[in-house]
């Protein structure tokens, strides 16, 4: 028997195991009446495991919750979902807070609270895609980019590559006030494709959100259709990822977190992408602009750890997985971030890790030689009016203690290390007096 689940409370649910006369059940546990089913269960796509039958300590992954409560407690986040999963199943998935700090608000559900991932999209979609667009012959990393894009040709941009783009290595500047200067998505699009370099390209990393939007009109030349359409059939439909997209309809708004109250367009966002950019762009842009849940995430963390195969279908070869996620010089893959001990991969994670981060306080991080990934996604951005602090310090260290908290768990591996005496988010450095106390 299988059951799909939900943690719709706060801080509350979580999947206990018992074997009673030699068959494994499993019990929802929270404010919730108690679930029980025979067999397997699953979280989205994914099968559920008790820690200890996947090499983890559950009392270890206790921690998360310390760890995220006191970020809500101290106004870094209204809510957060947080997906631990290894060797193919999740051990660990929770909804903590709410949607909005409101009293009233819906409870965030770890597998169908929907959150904007804003820079999550450079991964999830636009590398995803160009993942794709590699493998069938159509897109090569080291073809000048105006050979898919003609007018991207002037002022030294001829020399940059697909993979200049892919390594943030094209020259272009970190970002354009897009939305200051375009008041159509096409205008933006040519002011994109007008961007100056700041320097020759190759030779050295910025991060680029412009260089992502070249690489985002870079595959839709190369798949002949919208980045949105190519990735959804291509990626998304086939492994059963249908809570993630960009512009999400209007029948999801009640279960998306809210993002800004304020923003420069005058009205509060909620399932409106947040980067007033990719807005411009009309929401739909290699940068950002997508939507999911922590579950999907899940589904693609695993479809990677498995070589580019989820249940049969395969999305990416294996080839092509290893060559974009690994190092390919300073700490980045091609479109993916490595993990060199710091920032929201914390300091557990191997050498071999990879994923990205969003501003709007989202992570996912992928760890291929512990067969471990480790998804939270938050809306830090969301700060009403008369809120006291929005400190990016909380989310920052509860992002990087989750990630340790997660490594130091695999009890399975050469030299396990004791937990630290104290966590960041206990230390509270950089945290406004307020919130550290």
């Amino acid at each position: 028997m299988t059951a799909i689940y939900s943690q719709p409370s706060s801080v509350v649910s979580q999947v206990r195991r018992q074997t009673i006369g030699g068959l494994p059940f499993y019990f929802e546990v929270g404010v919730l009446p108690v679930v029980c089913t025979v067999g397997l269960l699953a979280f989205g796509g994914l099968p559920v495991a008790a820690p200890a039958d996947v090499g983890m300590s559950a009392d270890r992954l206790q921690a998360i919750d310390r760890i995220v409560e006191r970020g809500i407690a101290a106004g870094g986040f209204p809510g957060a979902s947080v997906v631990v999963g290894r060797r193919g199943a999740a051990v660990w998935s929770k909804g903590y807070g709410r949607l909005t700090w409101g009293e009233r608000a819906a409870p965030v559900s770890a597998d169908s609270t929907v959150y904007d991932l804003a820079s999550l999209t450079k991964v999830v979609a636009t590398t995803a895609a160009a993942m794709v667009l590699y493998d069938r012959g159509r897109l090569s990393l080291d073809a000048p980019v105006h050979r898919y894009l003609p007018a991207f040709v002037g002022r030294g941009r001829e020399r940059v590559t697909v993979r200049d783009l892919l390594t943030h290595r094209s020259g272009l500047p970190a970002g354009r006030d897009l939305w200051r200067v375009a008041g159509t998505p096409s205008e933006a699009r040519r002011q994109v494709l007008r961007t100056g370099l700041v320097r020759a390209p190759g030779r050295r990393a910025e991060y680029s959100d412009v260089g992502a939007d070249v690489l985002g009109f870079v595959v839709e030349a190369a798949a002949g259709e919208p980045l949105d359409r190519f990735v959804r059939r291509t990626v998304y439909a086939p492994l059963g990822m249908h809570d993630t997209g960009f512009r999400p309809p209007r029948a999801w708004r009640a279960r998306t977190a809210p993002t800004e109250v304020t923003p420069p367009r005058g009205r509060p966002l909620r399932g409106e992408v947040h980067d007033e950019n990719a807005h411009a762009l009309g929401g739909v842009a290699g940068h950002a602009g997508l939507f999911g849940t922590a579950a999907d995430l899940a589904v693609l963390a695993q479809t990677l750890l498995n070589g580019g195969e989820f249940h049969g279908v395969r999305v990416f070869s294996d080839s092509a997985v290893r060559l974009f996620t690994t190092d390919a010089g300073g700490w980045r893959g091609l479109g993916w971030q490595t993990c060199q001990g710091s920032g929201s991969c914390g300091l557990q994670l191997s050498d071999r890790a990879y994923g990205h981060t969003g501003f709007t306080g989202t992570s996912l991080w992928i760890d291929p030689e512990r067969e471990l990934f480790v998804i939270v996604l938050t809306n830090w951005v969301h700060n009403p009016a008369g809120h006291r602090y929005r400190p990016i310090a909380v989310l920052a260290d509860v992002r990087a203690d989750i990630a340790d908290v997660a490594g130091l768990s695999v009890m399975d591996g050469p030299g396990v290390k004791p937990m630290p005496r104290e966590l960041r988010v206990e230390a509270g450095n950089g945290w406004p007096a307020v919130a550290a106390r």
